[in-house]
């Protein structure tokens, strides 16, 4: 080697060194700042908080946003608003019921404010959930007032609790009336060569037709044009009477709008104040400046003075910690919402494991009564089952057992009804659907046009059934068939045990059809008709209990979901909102969402059997 290689190769092994000293100091400077950040984060959400100074007088600021749910969906990942993600963010119609409650009682609260442009929507059970909560608010003497720059007709419902209603001058109130619409896939898999098995029982088990079929069957019509009409009437029926309006003036404001338009010069806000919807039409502004008037203004000056809901329910719980013994019974409160699987299944589904889990839970920690929450359309039958077993467990142990409905208790969500001592529901939660079905895809035909072919051997005929790349074996479809009846029937001997009544009986109103809470009640399906704090004194009557405590059991959230959880919770949820709306892909996803979900659904078809207990239009209005 010469001096000059050598003097070369040294040269790039010092260069060398320093580069990746460079390169090490990176990352390790990135990873320490990485870290703080984290840390940062975790001291803000984690760290002490602090109580809050609840304002002489002030408002409670009531602005859900997203979507008005009983259960939050279980965090998989960052807060949606960072990544795009479909979905909207969700409110407990739990806390904000029980922050409107606290504040009745509170001497320091002088109002209500509905602020609503940010909620998404919500299901009619739900916002008749919190307008009874605001009309206990006013039974105590306080003024509500509902602000918006445009009403939909969710957000239109709650702000009919308001004493006085303002509307941006270039709002509107956007109200249409209910609907059930899907699509249908017949012609698409026939052009696919899908082949698509279908068993079922019930004339108006509708759940699979969207495969079947490119419209809607005359039973499915005529089935969904009841509910969908009484849940209309349910919604226009309270509307005016707490706007104090003629019975038909909402369906007049509909037909009526191209007229009362041109009559308000194209305004919708016009028409919507012509129409006495509304009371005051005012910019944002000016609705500050009237509430700093009836209210009072806050510290700085800015707007009025007043305190966010959930931020006062969190200080309530923290200054008003129950202490242990100071309630003599205690209520324990199970929330199942989602589709129902076989299995372990995160909040926002219903796994037959993972609620079978928190019902045992439950009678471990000898609560005096049970209650169990449902809002879900059905799903796996074997799950279904699993379920009510364990409720059946419960009574068994001398726990009485009360079923709260929520907006949809449909199919596998009533065969786990079943199993309670009471059952309550909302006028307008939707049930029924009694009914059963099998469903099995091939892809034979599919696969032969691209020139995919299978063959082969086996002991039997059934040997080979069940392959999503072969024909299904006429032995294998009678199989399914008789599964389907066999488990139809049992569900009608189990609703007949339930309700003290006959298969005979309980077959001529389920055949898969849809109920109304109030036509359920009268149909001898519900028990009472109530929300959810209804069905927990329910529970408390049947314990004998005249003092008791409620305590959500549920389960609990990892570390990482604690995490995300909490910082979904400190970020701006109308920033979320706001951004999510001003994405081009989410939005347009967004809209295909509904249209794709009964495809999306078949994801979850896990039944050991394949037997399903699941109602297709029962997404509540």
């Amino acid at each position: 080697m010469t001096e000059s290689t050598h003097h070369k190769g040294f040269i790039r092994h010092f260069f060398g060194a320093i580069g990746a000293s460079i390169t090490w100091l990176r990352r390790v400077f990135t990873n320490l700042l990485f870290l703080l950040v984290l840390l940062f984060i975790g001291a803000l959400i984690f760290g002490k908080e602090d109580r809050l100074v609840v304002p002489q007088g002030a408002a409670l600021r009531v602005a859900p946003t997203g979507m008005l749910v009983d259960q939050l969906s279980a965090p998989d990942g960052l807060p949606a608003f960072l990544t795009g993600a479909s979905g909207p963010v969700e409110t407990r119609v739990k806390d904000l019921v029980e922050s409107i409650d606290e504040a009745a009682k509170d001497k320091r609260i002088s109002s209500v404010v509905l602020e609503l442009d940010y909620m998404v929507g919500a299901n009619l059970s739900k916002l008749e959930e919190v307008g009874a909560a605001l009309q206990r608010f006013k039974a105590a003497d306080k003024p509500i007032y509902a602000v918006g720059d445009n009403f939909t007709q969710a957000q239109y419902f709650l702000a009919s609790y308001a004493d006085k209603v303002y509307l941006n001058p270039m709002g509107s109130v956007l109200l249409k009336g209910f609907g059930a619409y899907r699509n249908y896939y017949k012609s698409a898999l026939d052009k696919l060569k899908v082949n698509f098995h279908v068993f079922r029982v019930g004339d108006y088990k509708d759940y699979i037709e969207p495969y079947v079929r490119d419209d809607m069957s005359p039973a499915s019509r005529e089935n969904n044009q009841r509910w969908i009409n009484e849940l209309w009437g349910e919604y226009t029926e309270q509307v005016t009477a707490l706007r104090n309006l003629p019975p038909e003036a909402i369906d007049e404001f509909i037909e009526e709008l191209p007229q009362n338009l041109k009559d308000n010069n194209g305004s919708w806000a016009e028409a919507a104040l012509s129409s006495k919807l509304v009371d005051q039409l005012a910019s944002r502004i000016g609705v500050i400046d009237d509430l700093k008037k009836s209210i009072g203004a806050s510290d700085d000056n800015k707007t009025y003075k007043s305190i966010d809901a959930l931020a006062y329910l969190r200080n309530q719980k923290l200054t008003h910690i129950p202490r242990p013994g100071s309630k003599s019974g205690k209520i324990g409160l199970i929330t199942a919402s989602g589709a129902i699987i076989d299995g372990e299944a995160p909040a926002g589904q219903i796994g037959s494991k993972s609620l079978g889990d928190l019902i045992a839970d439950a009678r471990e920690k000898k609560v005096h009564a049970l209650v169990l929450r449902i809002d879900s359309g059905g799903g796996s039958a074997f799950a279904s089952e699993a379920i009510r077993q364990e409720l059946l467990a419960t009574r068994d142990a001398g726990i009485p057992v009360v079923i709260s409905m929520g907006s949809v208790t449909a199919s596998g969500g009533y065969w786990i009804a079943t199993a309670g001592d009471r059952i309550w529901a909302s006028p307008s939660t939707i049930t029924g659907s009694i009914g059963v079905f099998g469903a099995f895809p091939t892809f034979e035909d599919s696969m032969e046009a691209v020139g995919i072919y299978n063959d082969g051997v086996g002991t039997s005929e059934l040997a080979a059934s069940m392959r999503l790349d072969r024909a299904l074996p006429e032995a294998a479809a009678s199989v399914l068939q008789q599964g389907v009846e066999n488990t139809y029937a049992r569900f009608l001997r189990i609703v007949a045990e339930a309700r003290g009544s006959t298969p005979e009986e309980v077959n001529k109103i389920a055949q898969g059809q849809v109920w109304t809470g109030r036509a359920a009640q009268q149909l001898g399906l519900v028990d009472e008709l109530g929300n959810l704090n209804d069905a927990i004194e329910g529970a408390a009557q049947l314990a004998n209990l005249e003092d008791y405590q409620v305590e959500e059991i549920k389960r609990p959230l990892s570390p990482m979901e604690k995490f995300l959880r909490a910082l979904t919770d400190n970020v701006d949820a109308r920033i979320a909102s706001s951004v999510k709306a001003n994405l081009p892909l989410a939005a347009w996803l967004n809209t295909l969402e509904p249209a794709l979900a009964p495809l999306s659904d078949l994801q979850s078809y896990r039944d050991p059997r394949a037997l399903y207990v699941r109602c297709l239009m029962c997404r509540a209005p």
